[in-house]
């Protein structure tokens, strides 16, 4: 008996032990093989998901969260993620995906034009999801009020109307194309001017559209990578509000082709806005150049410039502003693009030539819009450059560009590395030899701004100074004591050395290697000779919206001056 119950307590505590394993292990197989199942579904949906995405006519896009409240197009449930249309505006769930994009069509960016030079076309009606407080262009009521899909929004013109409100002569009228009338290319202009080309004929002037005389198309050069990262969004929202065939992003396609565009627009009537900081401006300027020396001139554009940099100091001068966060409406900035004024911009070449008795190398030629520097700034740029080129992933943020610079300020204020430069260069404008005073650095001005906001060349203000224009063919150079005294400039506590103002500036660096930029961009340069020219003049446009005190004062103070001059001649 004792045998038997010892046997029967062994065998049932083996069956518990192997109970024990065999949960223990579908405790960690099962959640492993469920993860394994929903990551295979997971990335089989992504497949499908992308597969549709590529061969679609809509711009889809994925979110994860929809930024306002949002319900699908095709079984008007609420949704919270799922796909959008960065073009038309579509909404809708990931299981509905398919079959909106067999049912809705999206904008044509061409069409056929069954009425010749001034053809039309009707809305473009999409269900549901319409902007916040828009209102119903039939009974003025607000829209979107009800939590369900409802009402219409028109893709073109962006009027909206109440389900109730709408009628079958609404869904053929003719789209006007709204409030950005003038600045969208339509539908049908495109395809007859494509026809045109086949006939051999370049007068476009008379296919102007809406039978308007100031209309004045604009094209879009966004570059996503620039600054805050918000070229993106900017891209999706302009496409909604113009034609996405006059859209560009600039890391996938070239300015230079992108800017082809304006050789089937009328002469003299395209503007650009250039979504970017003074480095993408000036590529686009660099592209524009090219298009005089094919003989282009007529197509040129004016650009205007919306600053997503870290500096902006050209579309600071030019009345744009210090940088763009998503403060202002989109709407608003094409309204600023279409009031904004035509004014001229001095563009300067900057030819580097290293000494030596054996040079064989090619000079380097740079093309200025800002300015030239030798010196402390240009230091901390090329130690800014250095760190972005190794973690790039750290410079998303204006504020963490801002502060690497200010680091590398503070730095180059304990060290000074580029002390004792007057006895390093020489200096000539216009042919007159400058005597140094002691300096750590030089810069060359084009345009009133510098550093990311300072107008250097007025330093506090307090001092008589000559007029300075960045379209009167004049440089403005001015000497630095150090880092420190740069940013006293900065916070008006002291005044640049104003060295004089000049159609041609030589630099001449003597002996042992320093930090130079041109338009932010930093380079080390050996014993050499810059020379800087004038190149060109660029077609920009000036925005004289609200002017901040320092604007104000500056601008009154200038005038004042004027006015003096004046009366002295």
């Amino acid at each position: 008996m004792e045998g038997t119950e010892s046997r029967s307590g062994t065998v049932s505590s083996v069956v518990a032990d192997w109970s024990l394993v065999f949960w223990t292990l579908c405790s960690v197989i099962l959640p492993v093989l469920i993860t394994l199942w929903c990551s295979f579904q997971r990335s089989r949906r992504q497949v499908l998901i992308r597969d549709i995405f590529r061969k679609s006519k809509h711009d889809w896009h994925y979110t994860d969260l929809f930024g306002q409240p949002s319900y699908c197009c095709v079984c008007a449930q609420h949704i919270l993620q799922g796909a959008f249309c960065n073009c038309c505006g579509l909404r809708v769930s990931e299981g509905c995906l398919k079959k909106a994009d067999q049912l809705f069509l999206c904008k044509e960016i061409m069409m056929r034009s069954s009425g010749g030079a001034h053809s039309s076309m009707p809305h473009h009606w999409i269900r549901g999801n319409v902007p916040l407080c828009s209102c119903c262009m039939i009974c003025k009521q607000q829209c979107g009020t009800q939590p369900k899909l409802c009402d219409y929004r028109c893709v073109w013109c962006q009027y909206t109307v109440h389900d109730e409100c709408m009628m079958d002569c609404l869904k053929t009228e003719e789209c006007t194309f709204g409030e950005f009338r003038d600045l969208i290319i339509p539908p049908y202009y495109l395809s007859t001017i494509n026809q045109m080309r086949k006939d051999k004929r370049t007068n476009y002037e008379k296919v102007v559209p809406y039978c308007r005389k100031h209309w004045m198309p604009v094209i879009i050069l966004a570059n996503t990578r620039s600054g805050n990262n918000m070229g993106e969004t900017l891209l999706g929202e302009l496409k909604i509000l113009l034609n996405p065939v006059q859209v560009f992003d600039l890391s996938k396609i070239a300015p230079a082709k992108a800017l082809q565009l304006c050789t089937l627009l009328p002469c003299n009537a395209v503007r650009v806005l250039v979504c970017g900081g003074d480095g993408t401006v000036g590529w686009v300027l660099d592209a524009i150049d090219e298009m005089k020396i094919k003989g282009q001139e007529r197509y040129i554009p004016q650009v205007a410039i919306l600053p997503l940099g870290t500096g902006n100091d050209l579309s600071n001068t030019l009345g744009w502003g210090a940088g763009y966060a998503g403060e202002v409406p989109v709407e608003q900035i094409l309204r600023n693009v279409m009031e904004a004024d035509g004014i001229k911009l001095d563009r300067w070449k900057v030819q580097v030539t290293n000494k030596g008795y054996y040079n064989l190398r090619k000079p380097k030629v740079f093309t200025m819009n800002n300015y030239f520097s030798i010196g402390p700034d240009a230091l901390m740029a090329l130690n800014f450059h250095a760190h972005r080129e190794k973690t790039p992933s750290l410079f998303s943020s204006r504020i963490i560009n801002k502060a690497v610079y200010f680091f590398y300020g503070t730095k180059d204020c304990l060290v000074q590395e580029c002390k004792d430069l007057n006895k390093k260069v020489e200096l000539e404008l216009d042919g007159e030899r400058i005597k140094l005073p002691n300096l750590e650095g030089i810069i060359v001005l084009n345009i009133g701004y510098w550093g990311g906001g300072c107008r250097l060349w007025e330093g506090m203000g307090d001092e008589p100074y000559p007029l300075a224009r960045h379209d009167d063919g004049l440089l403005e150079v001015v000497g630095v004591h150090g880092s420190f005294h740069c940013a006293q400039i900065q916070v008006k506590l002291a005044n640049p050395v104003r060295l004089g103002q000049a159609h041609t500036v030589r630099l001449i660096l003597k002996s042992s290697k320093m930090p130079m930029q041109v338009d932010g961009e930093p380079w080390a340069q050996g014993p050499c000779t810059v020379t800087i020219t004038h190149k060109t003049r660029a077609l920009m446009l000036y925005h004289s919206g609200e002017q901040t005190d320092d604007e104000a004062s500056s601008m009154s103070e200038q005038d004042h001056m004027r006015e003096q001059t004046d009366e002295d001649v």
